[in-house]
Parts: C-alpha cells; structure tokens; sequence
C-alpha cells in the first residue's frame, strides 16, 4: 500500500513532495483516500509519457479542504484528483469551473494555472466512456434507471445523462425530494417528441418493488450511484426476480468481486459491468485536463487490472 500524506503536508508549504524522487506533483485528495487505486495507474501513465513526477494520496479532512487546495500552486502541483467528501468543496474553491462541473454541481479533477486552479467534472464523461466500452453502445441511446439520485456520484451521472439527452431517465432515491428536485433542473433536456406514448422520459420512483418492476419493463441500463454492495453484507438494492436478460447492469461500485447487485444481475442473465472502466476514463480524462495529450489508456487499464 503507498504511502498517504497529509494536508498539513501540503499546506506546509509541501517541501516534502519536492523531496520524493520524482518528485509529487499530483495527487488525490480525499477522506478516506487509502483505498484510493487511483496511483496505481497514474503513476503508470506518467511513466510512459516520460513525465519526472509522480501521483500521491493526500488525506484531507473536509475542514482543511479549502486551505489544502489553496495550497496546490505553492507546492509546485499541476493538479489533483478530488473524492468523497470534498467534491463540492473543491467547486466552491476552485477559481473557474467548466460547465458540466457547475451542473453536476461537484469538481473531481483540478489544474493549476499559475496562481489559479480550474476544476473539471470526469465522472459523467468517464461514465459515458465507459458505457460504451462494456456495451458497445452510447448513453444518448438508453432508457436508463439511475439508483441513487440524491447523492453526488447520482447527481453527477444523472446530469451527463441530461447532456446528452438519452432516451429515458428514472431517477431512484429513498428521499423522493431530493430526486424530484433534481428532476426539475434536468427537466428541458428531456422535453422533446423522440418517446410516442404515454410513457415520460423523465421519471422519479423510490425503492418500492412495483414502482422497480413498472420501470424495468421500459428500460435498457441500470446505473447503480450507490454506495450499497461495497459489503457483502448489504441488503439487495432490486429484488432480483426483477432483472432479465435483456437488461444491462452497471455498478460503479468497484470492490473486489462482484457486488451483490451483479451477482443478482448475471444470475438472470442480464449484461454486467463494475466501476473499474468508469475509474480508468475518469483517470484517463484527468491526465488529458493535466497534460493536454492523449493518456497511454492502454499502460493505464494493465496497471489498473493487475492490482484489482
């Protein structure tokens, strides 16, 4: 396991980063970031692009957030990687934010610009990325049952759904306000005649089994934006007498083995995927935001699977 530092490491001044050999000039901050296999194929990537730095974790309790990322130009970074919990945060911190970012309402990936930091959003485009390479279709294409659409993963995935305007959006939560609310705010990119029918392009049902039933029966992807299934222990998200074969099933849920979701998933035969494509695009797209080049994906995707 590779080491983790501190804010106060960074806001310190951050001598210690210049000290490694190569030196730190990226990182991810997060609370926790142990977990965090995001090195594992950076520092891959920088070493085939020939780039004399190397990628860290950084611990960063969500009250030194704003200090810490101030930090960043002062230590020398070109920039970092944000997770849970400091991704709004790094929003409001940040000194431009690109479109998606402020829509999703989260920054995950930041640049340093001399004295500036620019925030960026992977999540969605590193979904869509990856929908397409487990898949071989394009979001835009779906009718997608989103489960967790409250929280940030959901919001943020939910909101690359809108962009790109796919077939249908079902957004599930447990606080029906919280979805309804962003129900409302992505509402204009699903008003349109592309559905004949009755049914609505844009949805929002809780967990109950009939509401899951009816909306399975119209639909081709479901995105799990939860955190359920990281334990072995952890109760069904759908009763799984309602998955089909027809059905694609994505978790981005990356723990070691299939969640409990694709294990009820394959067992009925439908198509299966892991959050370990979405980690590598995010990442990928990260390194194209830092370095304004293509990301060696391939370099990235063998480091990344040899260490899952």
């Amino acid at each position: 396991m590779s080491e983790v530092y501190s804010a106060d490491d960074l806001i310190g001044g951050g001598e210690i980063f210049s000290r490694l050999e190569p030196p730190a000039r990226l990182g991810v901050f997060g609370d926790p970031v142990e977990h965090s296999k995001s090195p594992l194929f950076q520092n891959a990537a920088l070493k085939a692009a020939g780039v004399k730095a190397q990628y860290v974790k950084i611990h960063v309790p969500r009250e030194k957030a704003s200090a810490a990322f101030r930090a960043l130009p002062d230590a020398g970074f070109i920039g970092t990687n944000v997770t849970l919990p400091l991704k709004a945060e790094a929003l409001a911190s940040v000194d431009e934010a690109d479109e998606y970012a402020r829509r999703s309402g989260s920054v995950n990936t930041l640049a340093v610009q001399g004295e500036k930091l620019l925030g960026f959003n992977t999540d969605g485009p590193g979904l869509m990325r990856a929908i397409r390479e487990e898949f071989f279709v394009d979001l835009r294409d779906l009718r997608v049952v989103l489960l967790g659409a409250g929280g940030g993963a959901g919001r943020a995935i939910a909101v690359q759904c809108a962009m790109e305007s796919c077939e249908r959006l079902v957004l599930v939560n447990r606080t029906l306000d919280k979805a309804r609310a962003l129900a409302a705010e992505l509402a204009p990119s699903f008003r349109s005649d592309r559905l004949v029918g009755p049914i609505e392009r844009l949805q929002v049902i809780g967990f109950e089994e009939d509401a899951l039933r009816e909306q399975l029966a119209h639909a081709d992807l479901v995105i799990n934006a939860t955190s359920v299934g990281m334990q072995r222990t952890d109760a069904p998200l759908i009763p799984p007498s309602l998955f089909t074969p027809n059905l694609m099933v994505y978790d981005t849920v990356y723990a070691a083995g299939r969640s409990r979701l694709l294990e009820d998933a394959a067992a009925a035969g439908a198509r299966c995927a892991s959050g370990l494509s979405m980690l590598l695009h995010q990442g990928a797209l990260s390194f194209e935001i830092w370095f304004n080049r293509p990301a060696p994906l391939e370099v990235m995707r063998k480091a990344l699977l040899e260490n899952s």
